[in-house]
């Protein structure tokens, strides 16, 4: 399994929000691709990134210090406002490994096929979960489309990856949402990458056993709870 340690992105800054909250950021460093550097330095392969302002507007509002971010080489899934054409090859163009599509996953399935049927598993899934649903624009509007449901639609269509986030447990450091994870890996056939609370060594350990394909690890490591060189050993 890969540990995908994250860096979101406002401002040009990388920051942690609770719960998607964009009013509870917290600040940790003016320099997205130092903290790359350091990922790199620790022993990361991966790394997960967000323009958390792009999720909200569909705007490319990060691009640069993304950029900066994807010329460290590093394995690289990038989300935030990702929903146009010209906007996914900017990235794959920058040295994205794979994009994000979230929003655009649910409300232009058609944008989604043609961006499968073009770069097929360079295209990730988002599925942002709240209360069992799934929420776009930035966690900010929930929809009733259910998240199995969802998934068995994305499965259908062709998606390889979906990355799932239990936003009632993103940045809480209480505990991966496990069961979650165990039925989306039991019931697709998807490359299922768990996001959302990951704050303990046994928790990766689980995830792994339950046949997730990623982890990404944001506060705990941040926090100093997980340290990126014991994640990337328990989840070998």
């Amino acid at each position: 399994m890969n540990i995908f340690p994250a860096i979101d992105i406002v401002g040009g800054r990388a920051v942690r929000l609770r719960q998607g909250d964009y009013s509870k950021v917290t600040v940790y460093g003016n320099e997205p691709e130092k903290i790359a550097e350091d990922f790199i330095a620790k022993g990361a392969k991966c790394i997960h990134i967000v323009d958390l302002e792009g999720a909200k507007t569909g705007e490319m509002t990060n691009f640069a210090a993304i950029s900066r971010v994807l010329s460290k080489g590093l394995f690289s899934e990038v989300g935030g406002g990702i929903r146009s054409p010209e906007a996914v090859e900017r990235y794959l163009d920058a040295g994205a490994s794979r994009v994000i599509l979230g929003t655009a996953a649910i409300q232009n399935q058609q944008f989604l096929k043609d961006c499968i049927g073009k770069y097929g598993k360079k295209i990730a899934v988002g599925a942002d979960v709240k209360d069992g649903k799934i929420a776009v624009n930035g966690w900010l509007e929930s929809t009733d489309i259910g998240l199995m449901e969802f998934g068995k639609n994305m499965q259908d269509i062709g998606v390889r990856t979906l990355i799932c986030t239990d936003i009632s447990r993103d940045g809480e450091m209480r505990g991966s949402n496990i069961e979650l994870y165990r039925r989306l890996t039991a019931e697709l056939r998807l490359e299922i990458v768990a996001s959302g609370g990951v704050s303990s060594l046994d928790e990766i350990r689980e995830l792994k056993a339950c046949g997730c394909s990623g982890a990404i690890l944001g506060k705990a490591y941040y926090e100093g709870l997980v340290s990126l060189e014991s994640a990337i050993q328990a989840a070998l």
